[in-house]
């Protein structure tokens, strides 16, 4: 089969691989129909997870139809069309049974924190991802969800990642009704973010990056203010002049380990890696968040240290949330926002690229070329 391999940092092509197998009675093997490259396979692509190993297959972000069953599988049938969780959780551990389908302490033998991934590194269990024409998937009673008739498979994609967690990412903050709202990140995640806080009740989003196509989309896709931190002098300064010098009632990291905007956490966090990334987004929510008030994380970053102000947050009272967002828990809240409009996740998708290209596919979202917000992979097999 065609799949997408790793070859080392900012190398990756298509390439063809071995189709997979059964290896347990509770697995499927799902054709794959559509997969997105996510903002986090960047941190992937650019070296900076630890233990990403080369001859790897990325994409936790894919749908698809079931071609073959485990002797133990009872919810699903082949032929059936599915969307897949990032998350693969085995529905019966502790954690899973609290909802914390991302934290699963059976899927992922290094789970110290997370659970299993699809595609994302051996930190998350190992397992090949879904930019390939057919992905093996553990646990398929489990995360594995039929699409409905009436949702667009453009739509289902999105909830398999990038919708869920941006809503957790405003779910988590615990926003209340008038409550201004600042989301650091303007990629996809933090699109939806800004978008899901309007539903728990926020008077006022603000989004702030530097992409200015990005700042442009998010303004007309989410209705919220948007500003470009290179024309501030002062990111923290800016909020604090903007809420009456009292800060945010909430902001959300939607960046993670590869935010610019500061010469010394580029520098220790993204070129030397004497820390788990660049945590200047994160500095800057701390910081501008108001005395008492929450900072929800869904950025990445890695399992080592990072250089954090914790006295800041001792200091003011705050609140942090953070964790990979539990999927198959907030996918039937979801489904139901997209049946009413509420939420619209196919209109982030810019680009739609063969597998074959998918070098090129992850030059330009990495590269942000042409004005790219979302882009999604066809294996040549998707409309057998």
């Amino acid at each position: 089969m065609l799949a997408m391999n790793y070859r080392g940092p900012y190398r990756v092509r298509a390439d063809q691989k071995p189709m997979p197998e059964i290896q347990h009675p509770g697995d499927a093997i799902v054709r794959v129909t559509r997969s997105c490259i996510c903002g986090s396979d960047l941190h992937l692509y650019h070296g900076l997870v630890p233990d990403t190993r080369v001859g790897t297959t990325f994409g936790h972000e894919f749908i698809g139809v079931v071609e073959d069953i485990g002797s133990d599988v009872q919810n699903l049938k082949v032929g059936d069309n599915v969307l897949v969780p990032f998350n693969i959780a085995c529905g019966k551990c502790v954690f899973c049974q609290q909802g914390l389908y991302g934290n699963c302490h059976e899927s992922n033998p290094q789970a110290t924190a997370v659970g299993g991934i699809f595609g994302y590194s051996h930190t998350a269990g190992g397992f090949d991802g879904g930019q390939a024409e057919y992905v093996r998937v553990p646990y398929a009673d489990v995360g594995p969800m039929v699409i409905p008739d009436d949702i667009d498979h453009d739509d289902a994609v999105l909830l398999t990642d990038v919708v869920p967690t941006g809503y957790q990412a405003a779910e988590m903050a615990a926003i209340k009704p008038g409550d201004t709202v600042v989301v650091f990140g303007a990629g996809p995640v933090g699109i939806m973010a800004a978008k899901s806080a309007w539903l728990f009740g926020a008077g006022r989003v603000i989004v702030i990056d530097h992409i200015e196509y990005r700042l442009e989309f998010v303004k007309q896709f989410a209705q919220c203010e948007a500003y470009n931190f290179r024309s501030l002098e002062d990111v923290v300064l800016f909020i604090k002049k903007t809420t009456g010098y009292i800060g945010a009632d909430v902001c959300i990291d939607a960046v993670g380990c590869e935010a610019a905007g500061n010469a010394m956490q580029t520098i220790t966090g993204r070129k030397l890696m004497l820390q788990a990334g660049s945590a200047t987004a994160l500095h800057w929510a701390i910081n501008s968040v108001k005395k008492g008030g929450v900072v929800s994380i869904v950025g990445v970053y890695g399992p080592t240290d990072n250089l954090v102000p914790i006295g800041n947050v001792v200091n003011k009272g705050i609140t942090i949330r953070a964790n990979q967002a539990s999927v198959k828990r907030l996918l039937p809240r979801l489904i139901e926002h997209v049946r009413e409009g509420r939420l619209n996740p196919k209109e982030m998708i810019t680009h739609r690229v063969p597998l074959e290209e998918v070098s090129d596919a992850y030059h330009i979202f990495s590269a942000k070329l042409d004005n790219c917000i979302k882009t999604i992979l066809i294996p040549p097999s998707a409309n057998k």
